[in-house]
């Protein structure tokens, strides 16, 4: 099983580290736009749209990456004080009654929501209109690298508490 808890770091691992560069890209293109607009007075059609989709990407893709490193919010105002084994049992526990559930939901709906949007070609409603389907398709990978990760460190917890 440690194998497999490893590949699912890894997976997430290389997901985030390749696609924290998409906040280069990102910083680029509203770089350009702001020297367009305010010194050339030219601005483009097609900069808001793209630094829009660039960033839900960014968020999205890198949240399996983010967990893995306990970058998500969390407040630990009792927490911190529990023993290991305590915090892991907390942690089973609300993984169990939210995180599952609630990703289990958004994985679904996801799939569906993407489908739609590929069935029909979808575009943005502004003059540029670039396709929307790549990136609600983002939306149930990201559901999907989650609970990958999550099932990793759900299973460590598991683990913790039994052994101690």
């Amino acid at each position: 099983m440690k194998k497999v808890w490893a590949l699912i770091d890894a997976i997430n691992e290389w997901t985030g580290r390749i696609c924290s560069w998409s906040l280069v890209v990102l910083s680029i293109l509203v770089v350009m736009e702001v020297i367009l607009r305010r010194f050339f007075n030219k601005p483009t059609i097609w900069n808001f749209e793209i630094t829009k989709q660039l960033y839900g990407f960014h968020f999205m893709i890198i949240a399996g990456y983010a967990l893995l490193y306990k970058a998500h919010v969390s407040i630990d105002i009792l927490y911190g004080r529990f023993s290991e084994k305590t915090k892991a049992i907390m942690d089973i526990i609300s993984y169990a009654i939210f995180f599952f559930p609630f990703l289990l939901v958004v994985f679904y709906q996801g799939i569906k929501y993407a489908e739609k949007s590929w069935a029909i070609k979808e575009t943005s409603w502004s003059v540029f209109a670039p396709p929307l389907y790549p990136i609600k398709t983002v939306i149930p990978v990201m559901a999907f690298l989650l609970l990958l990760q999550g099932a990793a460190i759900f299973a460590r917890k598991i683990q913790k508490v039994i052994r101690g």
